[in-house]
């Protein structure tokens, strides 16, 4: 499942969304590799990014800040950057805010993915497309069992349910413009990735448990949490990505088998409750948060959720490869790291060159 670092040497790669905590990541990796990485997306929303943080724009062949929203800027830059790759990753990702403000969430997640796919489906050469939704896509029944790549789509909060919509955007434009229709015509591949709750180092967005643990130590300030008792499919930042990268390395080279969608997440023993990943937190770090339990802000908060990654280890030879243990530890240490740009730069080479050795084995 290793990926493979010459596919992506001089590979021109448009990123949406690169300012994210996601996007920055794979900003890095990608440039490691000597990918020609162009970055299209907001500015950081929080005073603290791993953007700003690592210095990522040294990473990027272009930098541009924009809304996916707007469709003549998001066009241009797609064509000046002839992309061979696109990793769509803009959007409003979080759960809170969408119930605040759902004509954005709306308008980004859903308008934004049209925009992308409607300007993509004319490139000039070949493609390969990524659209990255979210495990949140699937009608949450509370089962006991994982969701596969099969199963009904759906979301009762606006976030979700502007997920499940992406994905059936993206399954129109692939039916209806994205096959082999014209023998001429370059096959653009087009998938969509769906991952569970991606943690690691320097994320900063509102509303996340590892954020908001970090924030509470060091504002001094209580640790508010409204579910302790939810299971969530935690999962280290590289073996998403991971799985994104090699998932383009298929798509570009079989468009045809590799054009749908794919369940990223951990193994089922490495999910741990709200309260458990705050425990092995405090166990980790110095300084220990208080706890204040918040009653929940919404009822549709759910209990369980965990993806079946069958299909991804059969047909990609991709696997989940981190402890939970190993990778709550790494992310400790980027925090701690702090806006020291050179050790976390540093910890950010280790983390990714440790994933490459362990994926070869």
């Amino acid at each position: 499942m290793a990926i493979n670092s010459d596919f992506w040497r001089a590979k021109s790669v448009f990123v949406t969304g690169h300012t994210g905590f996601k996007g920055s990541w794979l900003t890095i990796w990608l440039a490691k590799m000597g990918a020609n990485v162009h970055g299209y997306a907001l500015s950081p929303e929080q005073p603290k990014s791993l953007f700003d943080q690592a210095n990522v724009n040294s990473y990027l062949s272009s930098h541009t800040i924009g809304d996916v929203v707007d469709r003549l800027k998001l066009a241009q830059c797609i064509k000046t950057s002839d992309p061979d790759v696109i990793f769509h990753l803009a959007a409003q990702p979080l759960v809170l805010e969408s119930y605040t403000n759902p004509v954005k969430t709306f308008e980004v997640n859903i308008q934004g993915t049209v925009n992308l796919l409607d300007i993509s489906r004319n490139l000039s050469k070949q493609c390969a497309i990524i659209v990255v939704t979210s495990d949140k896509c699937y009608e949450n029944n509370e089962w006991e069992w994982p969701y596969r790549e099969v199963d009904r789509l759906g979301g009762s909060d606006p976030y979700s349910n502007s997920k499940a919509c992406a994905e059936l955007v993206v399954s129109s434009f692939r039916k209806s413009y994205f096959s082999k229709l014209e023998s001429s015509a370059p096959w653009h591949g087009l998938a969509t990735a769906r991952a569970g709750n991606v943690i690691g180092g320097c994320d900063w967005a509102r509303h996340r448990l590892i954020p908001d643990f970090f924030r509470s130590l060091e504002e001094k300030s209580p640790l508010q949490v409204r579910n302790p008792t939810a299971t969530r499919p935690w999962q280290n930042i590289l073996e998403c990505l991971g799985g994104y990268l090699l998932l383009a390395e298929k798509l570009y080279d079989s468009p045809e088998q590799y054009s749908n969608a794919w369940n990223f997440g951990p193994l089922p023993q490495q999910n741990l409750s709200v309260q458990q990943l705050i425990d092995t937190l405090n166990q980790l770090c110095e300084s220990k948060a208080d706890i204040s339990y918040q009653p929940l802000i919404h009822g549709s908060e759910h209990q369980q959720l965990a993806l079946d990654i069958s299909k991804a280890n059969l047909k990609l030879g991709w696997y989940p490869i981190w402890k939970i243990e190993d990778t709550l530890e790494a992310l400790v240490a980027c925090y701690l790291a702090g806006d020291d740009e050179v050790e976390l730069s540093s910890l950010i080479d280790q983390q990714i060159n440790f994933h490459a050795k362990l994926s070869v084995k």
